[in-house]
């Protein structure tokens, strides 16, 4: 969430606005942006700074209706989005030509401005374009959530030997790596 970050061409609108509240659409995005990048040969939103960026993915994307801003919760950024000059868009067939129409598919879906109508994670790798290099039955989703919620007042060796022990939960065999037995 820092200002300066030489990831922001990758970053989602979400995380452009500051909204609060955001999830693994964030990482669906940034995926998307890496897709399109492949598929063009160049990054697909090479913005100089933040507000440089919005308006390069509304130039691409297009202006955006009153119901895909709801999930603005930052009110100056939501009347920054409006003030932008209107834009049509420019359809990723047109950006990528030689792109197979199920790419383009599949790229619409990732680089959708409002996360709520973003492709998931799952959809995405279940999508026609990933049939090839996808087997859900060799790689199933997760069955346990996962909390990253890190007390901040942890050290870093606290944090590393928390790590360990979780690691021995799922892999006890680990514990003898290299000769070396940890508590």
């Amino acid at each position: 969430m820092t200002e300066y970050v030489v990831t922001r061409w990758y970053r989602a609108p979400e995380l452009l606005l500051c909204c609060d509240n955001y999830g693994t659409s964030i990482d669906v995005w940034s995926v998307g942006c890496i897709f399109a990048e492949l598929l063009g040969r160049k990054p697909i939103f090479p913005g100089t700074e933040c507000l440089d960026q919005l308006k390069l993915i509304i130039s691409i994307l297009g202006s955006q209706r009153e119901e895909g801003l709801e999930f603005i919760d930052n009110s100056k950024a939501k009347k920054y989005i409006k003030s932008l000059p209107y834009s049509p868009g420019t359809p990723f067939s047109r950006l990528y030509p030689n792109a197979d129409p199920l790419a383009i598919d599949l790229l619409q879906k990732m680089l959708v401005f409002d996360p709520s109508k973003r492709i998931t994670v799952t959809g995405a790798l279940e999508h026609p374009y990933m049939s090839l290099l996808y087997d859900p039955s060799s790689n199933p989703p997760a069955q346990v959530s996962i909390d990253l919620d890190i007390d901040e007042e942890l050290g870093e060796e606290m944090i590393r030997e928390m790590m360990w022990r979780e690691m021995l939960h799922y892999h006890p065999e680990a514990a003898a790596v290299n000769g070396e037995v940890r508590s």
